[in-house]
């Protein structure tokens, strides 16, 4: 469904360069501007790794505009080349190490995709004369909320995990592209994800994956901690009114008014599935594990004409839905590399 907007757009890209476009969020991202821009030449640029996925997107060769690259955004020269043969006009940089478990494991790689990179990345549009530079980032350089009160685009960064204070590395250094060579980046910032392609790793989709196989469910502390979540495709259609509406320079936050303890999503997905409640199993909490997450996305809805669309109990449905009809997408990235990971972080933690 193509999202209304009020006024014409600021910006209209002709070339888009999408990072990490193999991704959760970044695939979907391609899908929408499939549907939604047709005479848009896109080139979709992801490094695959463990999280890029060729099965996310192999039904999207063919499409007339679209090419696939493969490509480590650190690689900057390697980049300016392929912009100017491309001339692209617009960078949406989704591309990024982002889950925090693994950054509190290893945090040197975050810090090589997420802060270099996206030097790397501004060095070599810089070099080209991009017109427009989204860069994606997240909720989480904003720190943890106490009960009350949202984020907002004035709240400070207060980054609590090597993943959040990478990110928050990144948006720096592209408000300093802003300021200092007057390159025009926007920013936004977006509250929790959810829906189809997401890696299980990510609390919805690594519950619904263990409930389905009748096993234990993993559940950080008590289960208190509170996130605002959003569909993805609901953030893909907010990402791109910033690229097309967004006034360079500016941040802005992405959320859908739809706060939840973690352990109250795990009870509904166990609802859904008809699975016993007795599946999940409190686990030691993680170092520096964010209380609460919540934001105020007035900005966004106002100068973008954005608004989410889709409800959480319509999302998770379908959430749910497509993960039990796509257990062939799942197998195919449960990998040894994935099981391992998986034991090192969760089971030496399940309490009986």
């Amino acid at each position: 469904m193509s999202q209304p907007f009020a006024d014409p757009p600021r910006h209209t890209p002709r070339c888009m360069l999408v990072t990490g476009g193999a991704g959760f969020i970044g695939s979907n991202f391609v899908r929408l501007l499939l549907r939604e821009r047709p005479g848009l030449r896109l080139i979709n640029y992801d490094a695959l790794t463990y999280a890029g996925n060729l099965r996310s997107i192999a039904d999207l060769d063919g499409h007339d505009g679209y090419l696939f690259v493969r490509g480590d955004i650190c690689e900057t020269e390697r980049v300016a080349a392929l912009l100017r043969e491309q001339r692209v006009d617009t960078i949406v940089h989704f591309a990024a190490e982002s889950h925090v478990d693994r950054s509190i494991l290893a945090g040197a790689e975050f810090v090589r995709t997420n802060v270099v990179g996206t030097q790397s990345l501004l060095d070599a549009a810089l070099q080209v004369g991009v017109e427009r530079f989204v860069q994606v980032s997240t909720d989480e350089v904003y720190g943890s909320l106490g009960p009350e009160g949202r984020f907002t685009e004035e709240t400070p960064l207060q980054p609590n995990s090597p993943y959040s204070a990478s990110k928050a590395g990144a948006d720096l250094l592209c408000r300093a592209a802003f300021h200092t060579h007057g390159f025009p980046v926007v920013i936004t910032r977006c509250s929790n994800n959810y829906g189809p392609y997401q890696f299980p790793e990510k609390l919805i989709p690594l519950m619904i994956m263990r409930a389905l196989a009748d096993e234990a469910l993993p559940v950080y502390g008590d289960g208190m901690n509170v996130r605002d979540w959003i569909h993805v495709e609901d953030h893909a259609a907010a990402v791109l009114a910033a690229a097309e509406r967004g006034r360079p320079g500016e941040v802005y936050n992405i959320g859908a008014d739809n706060e939840w303890p973690n352990i109250e999503i795990v009870r509904l997905i166990l609802r859904s599935l008809g699975k016993p409640e007795s599946l999940i199993r409190f686990v030691k909490d993680r170092p520096g594990h964010d209380r609460r997450y919540a934001i105020d996305s007035a900005k966004a809805r106002r100068e973008l004409s954005w608004a989410p669309r889709i409800s959480f109990e319509e999302g998770i449905a379908r959430t749910i839905a497509w993960y039990r009809e796509h257990g062939d997408w799942l197998s195919s990235i449960i990998t040894g590399e994935y099981r391992e990971y998986y034991e090192k972080n969760y089971a030496h933690k399940m309490q009986a």
